[in-house]
């Protein structure tokens, strides 16, 4: 599965269910969205993991599973069961990693059958990262992945297009791999440790302006087991989490619960179709905060928004709504979802500028 596939999934409600294996990472880096470290120990029951990913079926699943964290690869033997788990039901998992392990100058044993059994590898790389894992050392270590047939792509982080450090790892990478190997460019959000040194999060539309959600798309498993609607992580992190973003918790709900919270949620269909500030403004409700995110996770307080969304996008009606809203995401795109969402700027490396060439028998997944 390569990178423009699994973005191109992005806009579609329950096409992807993102994971949060742990909380813990031997890193430190400055901008962790999540303040990561190895002294952090939360994280999600592995047995509720391990039964939420098994009550998938061929009939009912997510299409892509992403296995985050924190670091992922601390816990292989987990990455390797909730793979195979949502191989046998026909989902697809990709795994995105801080490179800890490549200072080893080679990728341990237990780590690499980890990463054979997904179907697709992210390693994350920027001037932080580079601080604590050398780039040749990354490079090094996702070659050999690409020699084990696994699909390959870099998450990217900097402080926006005109970033040096951007230009600079983005030629790198074009350079070492022979443009085989796409990129997923991001920005650093004010999120975890970045929060007191990023730049603001972006600010929200005018008030009853259009601007649909498509990061209300995918299930969020939260480090406590949670499961949110919405992958900004002040909102993951938001306890009690606001109730028309809580989808369930994988200790009671199994994924057939979660996804039909998700799809059939009126208020959920209209900040997915419409956005939280039109919603706000259709219902007369305030538009509840100084950001995007912030006016979406007010919501919930204003038993009008519910009542609103329920006159526009309950039943059959609602889901085409939705269905359509998913369907502008995606028009342009693997590309267009990142103009939107990531850094505008290196939206085209998303796909990779040459055809790849697999790299063991069978090809690349």
């Amino acid at each position: 599965m390569e990178l423009g596939e699994l973005v191109g999934r992005r806009p579609f409600p329950a096409a992807g269910l993102l994971l949060g294996l742990t909380r813990r990472c031997p890193l430190s880096c400055s901008h962790c969205s999540t303040g990561s470290s190895l002294t952090t120990r939360e994280e999600p029951d592995a047995g509720h993991l391990v039964r939420f990913v098994g009550s998938f079926t061929e009939e009912n699943r997510p299409d892509v599973v992403m296995l985050t964290g924190g670091e992922p690869l601390l816990l292989p033997g987990l990455v390797r069961e909730l793979s195979a788990r949502a191989r046998a039901a026909g989902s697809r998992t990709a795994l995105l990693s801080g490179m800890f392990f490549a200072r080893s100058g080679r990728v341990p044993p237990q780590v690499l059958r980890a990463i054979e059994g997904v179907d697709h590898f992210s390693a994350s790389l920027d001037a932080p990262h580079e601080r604590e894992i050398p780039r040749a050392d990354v490079f090094r270590a996702v070659h050999r992945v690409r020699e084990a047939g696994v699909a390959v792509s870099f998450h990217l982080t900097g402080t926006g297009a005109d970033d040096p450090y951007l230009a600079d790892i983005t030629r790198a990478v074009d350079e070492e791999f022979g443009g085989q190997v796409p990129s997923l460019v991001n920005e650093v959000r004010p999120f975890g440790r970045a929060a007191s040194w990023a730049a603001p999060a972006r600010t929200g539309p005018e008030a009853g302006e259009v601007s649909p959600c498509a990061m209300a798309a995918w299930p969020v498993v939260a480090f406590d087991g949670a499961v949110l609607a919405c992958c900004n992580q002040d909102t993951v992190d938001l306890r009690p989490a606001p109730g028309h973003l809580y989808l369930g918790h994988i200790a009671t709900d199994d994924w057939e619960a979660v996804r039909r919270r998700a799809l059939e949620s009126p208020v959920l269909r209209m900040i997915r179709t419409v956005g939280p500030a039109h919603l706000a403004a259709r219902s007369g409700a305030p538009s509840g905060g100084a950001s995007y995110c912030d006016g979406c996770r007010a919501l919930g307080t204003d038993n009008r928004v519910a009542a609103e969304a329920r006159s526009v996008a309950a039943g059959a009606a609602g889901a085409l709504l939705d269905l359509a809203a998913a369907g502008r995401g995606a028009a342009e795109g693997p590309v267009g979802v990142v103009r939107h969402h990531g850094c505008a700027a290196y939206a085209p490396l998303v796909l990779a500028r040459r055809p790849v060439v697999p790299m063991a028998a069978g090809g690349s997944r």
